[in-house]
């Protein structure tokens, strides 16, 4: 009897670069079953039924290189495994988290297959994975599958546990420059690059943004004072605590004024355009329940809404608001003309996809306010053919960058130096921001720290703005050679001969050089000669500790083949990258590596992540770690015990760099010349009986700068046994 379902044996998250990709993936082992037996096109109507659930399907590519090619691989015939590949993708699309890169591959034992594919949040793949699993079970069988439910499951999982949109898209900025990220909490922290070098961010606030800035900014009345101070016009105004003094205060700057929280945002609780008692004292009673105990009144300037974005030293994007206007048929009341004049408008939603809310005249109390100043109500219907005003603010979403005017753009900028902010958003009202600020009443309103970036990346109307792109170039500058940005110097050994001697020596290296250094290794967690934890530190969070530590410069990982399979490394791209040897295959058979081409493929991951002015360090006298050298993108250095190897020969024929034992001493060679040697018996004890773990140590070392005279001071004074009494944590 057949039951056509196929079952997950293991789901491993690997957070770092893996045998799959340079990215976290998400890597399931499927037993097929008796589907082994049953490609797609012999399954009668599953087509059908998998392409009416997921029409998405049709882009992609798969084998072929062009939209329909997984179609046409299910048309022709293809295995349950790699179905669910394309289902699981297809999935994490839907819910809002895009992906692409997905791959399949069969093991040695008859229908157990590998499956890996690109996640954003693991626990968003995992949800994805074993919905993915059920609707192809669904598909395959005829039977009902809910998938509006799932896919409402897996949104929540996004909203709760993903980057929210303004840093993916500053993160993603970063990514282009080839700048690194960590995340560092369930939030939207986020470390930008490595160790020193790193810079943080939280959405539009960084490591410069001042807390004493931020304070100012949500301070709107000291804020005012200190931009009236520094010739930044803004409008009169006064903080009150009564509705009596409210009043008061309206007289005295004069009518019309404005009424609003005194620490209030995004346009809540504002009322505009106020010239009677009653309707300041409505608005008082309004912003009071959004704000703390006081309210600002002050005088109201005609125009339309702005926010200016200022990064660094300049305005970056500009959006214009807009009032709200319906009009009336005779027939229907105001909400319904809201809803089908206003929030028809495909730009409007709940959540923050969209560039304008929903608008609720029944429940928002400053269109209340406003409604009521016309005499209406939600539920008034107006005659035909007349205007009622609904909104005067919270449209800020129309981009006009490109039309603001350099006096403009000049008096935004000077209020967020004046405040302090490095990123702020300036609330000014205009009538027209593409003429000079001295030809119009224009003034600044408002300074905003941690500002709302969805304006300017989904503008209503105009063109989204590249404000990652500016973000990257405040916090990191403009360089020519982008592969340095955000990054320490990483290196990584890999290998079971002698791999932790290397590490340690490495490090010992650099330290001696005056490095900040940190390693992790087998023997334990050190930062420069200290040990601060004994005890295995290959894994993947002992070197994410590495690379949050802001003290450090250079960085060095052992690995070994287990924790590439098990958790992938934990950097995306190093400077070195040493192989010592490709290892056992015995040590793996857990993970179906059965043969060498396998462990070949596991090995080379560390020299895939090498940067392209990088350098791979090889050990000449194993073939297979030979064969690594073409993949390398930067300089390769091989050392060997022999200096009659072939491979070191004919790399020193084509002027190429190695290291090597010659008549007792250590050689560094450059094509036919050699540029240093040093005596071996002259090196510290313990590492005179691990002549290999020298070479390779020494060639790292000299890949990485340090010259030979340092080097051999270094060796001669290291020793195995750590000097210095370890912290443990």
């Amino acid at each position: 009897m057949t039951t056509k379902t196929m079952q997950l044996l293991r789901v491993t998250h690997l957070r770092g670069p893996n045998i799959w990709t340079y990215r976290p993936v998400i890597e399931a082992w499927i037993d097929l079953g008796d589907l082994e037996d049953y490609p797609s096109n012999t399954l009668p109507g599953f087509y059908e039924r998998l392409t009416a659930m997921l029409p998405g399907l049709i882009v992609h590519r798969c084998g072929i290189g062009e939209p329909g090619g997984f179609l046409q691989r299910l048309r022709e015939g293809t295995w349950a495994g790699h179905i669910l590949e394309h289902v699981v993708l297809e999935l994490q699309n839907l819910a809002g988290m895009r992906t692409g890169f997905g791959k399949t591959r069969q093991t040695s034992q008859r229908g157990i297959y590998k499956m890996a594919f690109r996640t954003r949040q693991e626990l968003v793949g995992r949800a994805a994975l074993a919905s993915g699993l059920e609707l192809v079970h669904a598909a395959i069988h005829d039977t009902p599958f809910d998938l509006a439910a799932v896919l409402t499951q897996l949104r929540e999982l996004v909203d709760r546990h993903c980057l929210g949109p303004s840093t993916s898209h500053i993160v993603e900025a970063a990514t282009d420059r080839g700048i690194p990220h960590l995340r560092l909490n369930e939030g939207n922290l986020v470390q930008l690059g490595f160790g020193a070098a790193q810079r943080r961010i939280w959405t539009a606030e960084t490591d410069q943004t001042s807390a004493i800035a931020e304070e100012i900014a949500s301070d709107k009345d000291m804020t005012k004072a200190l931009l009236q101070c520094s010739g930044v016009p803004v409008p009169e105004g006064r903080v009150v605590t009564t509705v009596q003094e409210a009043w008061e205060a309206a007289q005295d700057v004069g009518l019309p004024v404005a009424v609003k929280p005194y620490n209030g945002n995004h346009g809540r609780g504002v009322s505009l355009d106020l010239s009677t008692q009653a309707d300041v004292e409505t608005a008082f009673v309004l912003a009071l329940q959004r704000g703390e105990s006081k309210v600002i009144v002050e005088q109201f300037i005609p125009g339309n809404e702005h926010r200016l974005l200022v990064v660094g030293r300049r305005v970056v994007a500009a959006a214009r608001g807009e009032t709200a206007w319906v009009t009336g048929d005779g027939v229907s009341n105001i909400l319904t003309l809201v809803n089908q004049q206003l929030n028809t408008d495909p730009r409007r939603g709940e959540t923050e996809d969209f560039p304008l809310g929903v608008v609720k005249p029944h429940e928002s109390g400053e269109i209340i306010l406003e409604l009521e100043r016309q005499g209406f109500t939600a539920y008034s219907v107006p005659a035909a053919g007349v205007k009622v005003l609904i909104q005067r603010n919270g449209n800020v979403a129309f981009d006009v960058t490109d039309d603001v005017h350099p006096s403009v753009a000049a008096v935004a900028a000077l209020a967020a130096r004046v405040v302090g902010l490095d990123i702020a958003g300036v609330d000014m009202v205009l009538e027209d921001a593409s003429r000079p600020l001295s030809e119009q009443r224009g003034a600044v309103i408002e300074v905003n720290a941690s500002p709302g970036l969805l304006a300017h990346l989904k503008p209503a109307s105009g063109q989204p703005r590249p404000i990652g792109a500016a973000i990257m170039d405040h916090l990191f500058g403009v360089a020519h050679n982008t592969d340095k940005l955000g990054r320490i110097s990483v290196v990584g050994v890999t290998g079971r001969s002698h791999a932790t001697p290397v590490a340690r020596l490495i490090a010992w290296l650099l330290h001696n050089k005056g490095h900040k250094v940190g390693l992790a290794c087998r023997d334990g967690f050190y930062l420069g000669a200290r040990r601060v934890h004994a005890g295995d530190s290959t894994s993947w969070d002992a070197g994410q500790n590495l690379l949050i530590n802001r003290s450090l410069d250079t960085a060095v990982f052992e690995h070994n083949s287990h924790r590439i399979l098990s958790e992938g490394l934990a950097y995306d791209r190093c400077d070195v990258g040493v192989v010592t040897d490709i290892g056992d295959i015995a040590a793996l058979a857990e993970f179906y590596i059965d043969d060498q081409d396998k462990l070949f493929n596991v090995v080379r991951t560390q020299v895939d992540v090498i940067l392209s002015h990088g350098t791979a360090v090889l050990n000449a006298d194993d073939a297979q770690v030979v064969d690594l050298a073409a993949l390398c993108d930067g300089k390769v250095i091989f050392y060997a015990l022999d200096p009659a190897s072939e491979v070191l020969i004919a790399h020193r024929d084509r002027g190429e760099a190695v290291v090597f034992v010659e008549g007792g001493q250590l050689v560094l060679a450059k094509g036919q010349t050699t540029v240093a040697r040093i005596a071996l018996n002259a090196l510290g004890a313990d590492i005179q009986a691990l002549p290999g773990a020298v070479l390779a140590a020494t060639a790292a070392a000299w890949a990485l700068g340090i010259t030979a005279e340092l080097i051999g001071a270094g060796l001669r004074t290291f020793g195995l046994t750590p000097t210095k009494k370890h912290i443990e944590p």
